[in-house]
């Protein structure tokens, strides 16, 4: 808006029932509510006015997944590795609909939001789970950065939050896994989102691309063409932040990831990770692994969070090719890859620095012998463009690799953005990039020596430009991805083995070995190593085991893993001062780990080696518990956590019940959570006087279920307990139930007295139809019924309080008449 003063009088004179208000998140841009068709036309006629956007579509979630892998975006190779690199410290915001702060995978590292009258979102939960899910609920619920905090952001509002707010609060990525319709324009939201990336240069922000990969952009430059340029929102158009796709295990992108280009022909999405049915889950993996990124850098730059530009330089850099050779319009750079990046951090394969106009910065990069490949990637944050700009880029930055021994160069890889399906599939190419904010150089084995990065302010209008650039040189060899340390494989199920290999072609044979076995079994006679998959039905045992690789020239050893079916625990009591665990044996278990929720995890408690464990008073308190067995040493799969209270079992007693409220026979069911430490079960009744009786007595308890049953109940309401007593002289009492006891040829009417108008329960002890009367004292009938069943209601409405007769004639059998009193 170039003069606000004067705008407003404009608006004040020709649309004074408009609402005018200025959208402080967007840099200059006004709100205006009571626009219609006609005002619309003369608003776009204004002098004062450069774009009219339409503002707070109603975004949507992008639809959730079932499951989860850490394994396909290296991040449980990562965990295994540096296991420091937590995401402690950390903390990122989840902008959508609320997720469930109670949520035992978040304990104790919530942050309190501003309060919303949403209702908790599934999606949300399943989000923020991925992002830092500290793994509590069972090992599934273990997100990438699993000791972040996390905060909540509102999505209904589509222009960025207040980024003072969210630094100052400490939040350092923010997950947008949502979208709107397919937009392709640089429009207010854009703008917003690359002016606000720019001012809180360390904010990194990631979207996930959409899940409308296949259908056609309506509008924009590819507006007609099928399975392109259909990301979810023109927010996601923004150069200065990430845009993550979706593949299956194996890398290749599903049909419904969104696709680019962007609107003016820009590389998008960015990255892709593991989604195999969308793109949410995606992004929220490369927001937990940016944390890690984030925390990794804050240990290499003295506490100081990296610029979003180097992470955003080392996550593109780090990804593995995935698709097309090179870059693409699908896959962006490749397949997010946690530990290459967490390894450029730490291994300082990084620089940062600033351009002007025509000024160039020099770098010297010194490449091993045997690389397999030489990768550089420059990134940086471009100042944002003018609304409906026709292309987004303003800074202009050229980055060319040169070898001075041989002055050979090389430039970066560049995609056809001609607006025809032919052209955008065409291959990349090496020439200068005037389009991107992203500038990726490859060499494939790349000889030995010195080699320079020069990055030079080609078009710098609004400089100095800063930028970061990271380089790697490719892994060589032989590295398992799955099975790693802590890895537990279910018997009889097909498990996906996972590893890299960067070097020749090569045949390999695949094995196994259980522990205490001398020989190996083959899985695999032979396949070739480049596969890096391979799938293995598990055996049906519980052992330790591991895996090799042989190759003609060297064995490749697995870390030692566990096999064994998954726990499940169980409550046998839930006393006030003591509670009983107990799980099913797992062979080959020599003895097992039990867990405690902690302040904000699951700790360690003892080991145990029988299947029962008794909870003293002082570990009540954490709630809820988790097994694990021991396996050869290894530690298997923790067993998902239960609230010991909550399950059902109260003092032993699982459920107490009558087989019928109303009967003729006392026949009542109980279920208890164990058998241990019972000496005996009374089953009591109340007598008259208020005390109880013992009617039954099992003596010693061997089973769970019993039916038990009163011979002689007394006529009418009886009152039943049972008595457990255990060997250290405790005694402990279940809920007390009620049975209505009629014998046959009996009448029982309750409640008696009846206040008029309230049903009259009648019980007999026949069966079949019956007719009721009922007859004041001085013999006149009052009131007449026919019914059948146990239990017969009879209205007392408009009865005169009073003493009334109620006869029962059944089908067969002599009449039965009850004295009733009526309130």
């Amino acid at each position: 808006m170039q003069s606000a003063a004067e705008f407003r009088a404009w608006m004040h004179q020709e649309m004074p029932s408009v609402r005018v208000s200025l959208h402080a998140a967007s840099g200059g841009a006004y709100t205006l509510s009571g626009v219609n068709a006609t005002y619309l036309t003369r608003l776009l006629a204004c002098p004062w006015v450069t774009f009219v956007d339409v503002p707070s579509r109603q975004a949507r979630e992008e639809r959730p997944l079932d499951n989860s892998d850490l394994t396909t975006n290296t991040i449980a190779p990562l965990h295994a590795r540096f296991p420091g690199l937590t995401g402690l410290g950390m903390l990122v915001s989840v902008k959508e609909r609320p997720f469930d702060p109670a949520d035992i995978d978040f304990r104790g590292r919530v942050v309190a939001a501003e309060a919303s009258a949403q209702a908790t979102s599934a999606h949300a939960t399943a989000m923020a789970t991925l992002i830092a899910g500290g793994g509590n609920s069972a090992p599934s619920g273990k997100g990438a950065a699993w000791q972040a905090r996390l905060i909540t952001a509102d999505f209904s509002e589509l222009m960025p939050d207040d980024g003072a707010r969210l630094t100052q609060t400490g939040v350092s990525v923010q997950n947008h896994s949502y979208g709107v319709a397919i937009e392709n324009y640089y429009g207010l939201e854009t703008r917003a989102y690359d002016a606000h990336a720019t001012q809180f240069s360390q904010l990194v922000h990631i979207f996930s691309s959409g899940n409308d990969g296949d259908k056609t952009s309506p509008s924009g430059r590819y507006a007609g063409l099928a399975g392109v340029a259909n990301l979810t929102g023109q927010f996601k158009m923004s150069k200065n932040t990430l845009s993550v796709g979706a593949t299956d295990g194996r890398g290749n992108v599903v049909p419904l990831s969104s696709r680019g280009p962007a609107y003016d022909g820009r590389v998008k999405p960015e990255l892709v990770a593991y989604g195999a049915d969308g793109s949410s889950d995606a992004a929220a993996l490369v927001s937990g692994i940016s944390l890690l990124v984030q925390q990794a850098g804050k240990e290499q730059l003295g506490g100081i969070l990296p610029p979003a530009s180097l992470v955003k330089a080392v996550l593109l850099n780090s990804a593995n090719d995935t698709g097309r050779p090179a870059i693409d319009f699908e896959s962006g750079y490749g397949q997010a890859d946690a530990l290459g990046a967490v390894q450029t951090i730490r291994e300082r394969r990084f620089y940062t620095s600033s351009a002007t106009q025509n000024t160039e910065r020099v770098f010297t990069v010194m490449v091993p012998a045997g690389s397999p490949e030489l990768k550089i990637t420059l990134a940086w944050h471009d100042p944002a463009a003018a609304p409906n700009a026709t292309q987004a880029l303003i800074n202009d930055l050229d980055l060319e690799l040169l070898r001075p021994a041989t002055k050979q160069r090389w430039k970066p890889w560049v995609l056809s953005h001609y607006p025809r399906q032919d052209s955008l599939a065409l291959p990349a190419r090496r020439r200068a990039d005037r389009l991107n904010n992203v500038e990726q150089i490859t060499v494939a084995a790349p000889a030995v020596g010195v080699y320079e990065l020069h990055v030079r302010g080609y078009s710098v209008p609004q400089g100095p430009q800063a930028f970061s650039i990271a380089y790697e040189f490719g892994e060589t060899g032989f590295a398992w991805l799955n099975p790693l340390v802590g890895s537990i494989f279910t018997p009889s199920a097909a498990q996906e083995l996972r590893w890299h290999w960067a070097g020749a072609a090569t045949t390999a044979r695949l094995e196994y070995q259980p522990e205490g076995s001398s020989s190996w079994q083959v899985i695999h006679p032979g396949f070739e190593l480049k596969s890096g998959f391979s799938t293995w039905t598990v055996p049906n045992i519980a052992t330790a085991a591991q895996l090799r690789m042989v190759t003609p020239t060297r064995t490749y050893l697995s870390e030692t893993f566990a096999i064994h079916s998954p726990l499940s625990l169980q409550v046998g009591y839930a006393c006030p001062d003591e509670a009983l665990l107990h799980w099913p044996a797992v062979p080959g278990a020599t003895e097992y780990q039990l867990y405690g929720l902690s302040a904000t995890r699951l700790e360690p408690l003892r080991r145990i080696r029988d299947t029962v464990a008794v909870l003293s008073a002082a570990e009540l308190p954490l709630r809820y518990f988790a097994v694990a067995p021991v396996l050869g040493g290894k530690m298997g799969e923790r067993s998902p956590s239960i609230e010991y209270s909550q399950q059902g079992t109260g003092c032993y007693v699982r459920s107490f019940i009558p087989r019928q409220a109303v009967t003729d026979t006392v026949l009542l069911d109980l279920e208890i959570g164990t058998a241990y430490g019972l000496t005996s079960l009374e089953l009591e009744r109340q007598a008259p006087d208020g005390s109880y009786e013992t009617i039954q007595t099992l003596a010693p308890v061997q089973d769970l279920q019993f039916a038990l049953t009163d011979p002689t109940p007394y006529s009418g309401l009886n009152h039943y307990r049972i008595r457990l007593n255990t060997a250290g002289g405790q005694i402990f009492y279940s809920s007390i139930e009620a049975v209505q006891y009629a014998r046959t040829g009996q009448l029982l009417a309750y409640p008696n007295p009846v206040q008029a108008g309230e049903p009259l329960q009648l019980i007999t002890g026949t069966t079949g139809s019956i007719q009721i009367q009922l007859y004041d004292l001085l013999g006149r009938l009052v009131r007449e019924a026919t019914a059948t069943g146990t239990i017969n209601p009879l209205d007392t409405s408009g009865l005169r309080s009073g003493t009334y007769l109620v006869r029962v004639t059944p089908e067969s059998g002599p009449q039965i008449t009850q004295r009733i009193l009526v309130l």
